[in-house]
């Protein structure tokens, strides 16, 4: 099921209802994703200000995908970035990082 989500307020909820469902403790998932059971709260309730590295740690957890819809006229930049190894390196990036995004796979357009 897709769901919109404009806020970190929607993002939450969509965790909280996937954790409820498959019946995962907060406490559970938090150890399984290795952040503390505040910071999953912070997330369920939608603070603004979490780390998006650790909010994308804990939805691959939970099993709910994340997906960006982004311009056609995009397309061809971000599949030329792509071949040029993916994001510019950054101080303190890891290489598994930039590799990893580079694996991502554009979205299918819908006919």
């Amino acid at each position: 099921m897709q769901l919109p989500i404009q806020t970190v307020a929607d993002l939450g909820l969509a965790l909280r209802a996937a954790r409820r469902s498959g019946k995962v403790r907060l406490d559970d998932l938090a150890q399984i994703a290795g952040v503390s059971k505040q910071f999953v709260s912070d997330v369920e309730y939608g603070k603004p200000t979490v780390q998006l590295g650790l909010v994308l740690k804990l939805l691959v957890e939970i099993g709910v995908t994340l997906s960006v819809n982004i311009p056609e006229e995009s397309r061809e930049e971000w599949e030329r970035l792509l071949a040029k190894g993916g994001l510019p390196a950054q101080k303190g990036r890891k290489k598994r990082d930039v590799e990893r995004a580079a694996t991502i796979e554009p979205p299918q357009q819908k006919d």
